[in-house]
């Protein structure tokens, strides 16, 4: 059997964790930056430097924020901590297909390693984004409380990103297109009036388009139409959704889901900064365990 020893689970806030999951779950969240003009602001899971509401906002009216990777260093600096007091280190991470802040995560965890070599640093990388992201960490702390190591945790994560299933409608591609987190979608859906995409991830965790409906509501029903097609024992899963600050369409979808199967719990929360400065306003999304990763 191998040795279990305490080990704490770090993620990035690109999960979209509700700040009530965060302290359930008791796992550390780094905060990512977004950009407007000269001003850096740092996506905590409590909006503290700029709520959902007044970033959608800015996006309507026109601005256009970046975002930037996690750097190296500051890896480093959430890491050794819990080196010193002892403990062992997992981070899970966001999708190595959509952002370079996997491979500065690899960069820190070399280099603590010949530094701290009794200790387990390990990462493991979702392949996913936003709640999806958040939902294998939600599950990767219920396989350490029931008592995983952390390498059962860390292979955990590795066999079960392939049967996240994510499904995201946004109200155009302009922002996607523009972040450069969809090649290719321009041609498939053109830009026709009322024309609605439906996006999912591949198996190596990049963005594809999947189906295309025309309008809101429709593109809403397609989400449910899909999970309805794809998840597995829904009276035992945990289902997360997403919005950005759209919370009518949040309420139809909760009720559209409800009406079509049983599920075992689903959370809701507002799509933060980082995933809504590529998906511009009007991004919904839900992330469940199906068949496959959403094909």
């Amino acid at each position: 059997m191998p040795e279990c020893r305490d080990f704490k689970i770090i993620t990035d806030s690109t999960t979209d964790l509700t700040p009530k999951l965060v302290e359930e779950l008791d796992v550390h969240v780094i905060p990512m930056e977004f950009v407007f003009g000269d001003e850096v602001y740092h996506n905590y899971p409590d909006g503290r430097e700029m709520s959902s509401e007044e970033f959608f906002n800015r996006l309507k009216n026109g601005e256009m924020p970046k975002t930037n990777q996690i750097n190296t260093v500051t890896f480093l600096e959430t890491f050794e901590p819990y080196l010193e007091q002892g403990l062992d280190v997992l981070y899970i991470g966001f999708s190595s297909a959509l952002s370079g802040t996997y491979m500065r995560a690899q960069e820190a965890i070399t280099e603590l390693r010949e530094k701290y070599p009794d200790r387990k640093i390990m990462s493991a990388d979702t392949l996913a984004y936003s709640m999806g992201e958040g939902l294998l960490v939600y599950y990767a702390v219920q396989e350490k409380r029931s008592g995983a190591t952390i390498e059962q945790v860390a292979s955990w994560v590795n066999n079960h990103r392939h049967f996240l299933s994510q499904y995201f409608t946004v109200d155009d591609l302009f922002h996607l297109k523009r972040g450069g987190r969809l090649s290719g979608a321009a041609a498939l859906f053109g830009t026709m009036l009322g024309i609605k995409p439906i996006l999912s991830s591949d198996a190596e965790g990049h963005l594809i388009p999947v189906a295309k409906v025309r309008g809101r509501r429709a593109s809403l029903d397609t989400l449910v139409k899909k999970m309805a097609e794809t998840i597995q024992e829904p009276e035992k899963q945990t289902v997360f959704l997403v919005h950005s600050h759209t919370p009518e369409d949040a309420k139809y979808l909760v009720k559209q889901i409800k009406s079509h199967m049983k599920i075992g719990q689903l959370i809701v929360n507002e799509l933060g900064p980082i995933l809504g400065a590529h998906t511009g306003p009007g991004g919904t999304a839900v992330f469940y365990m199906g068949t496959n990763k959403g094909m």
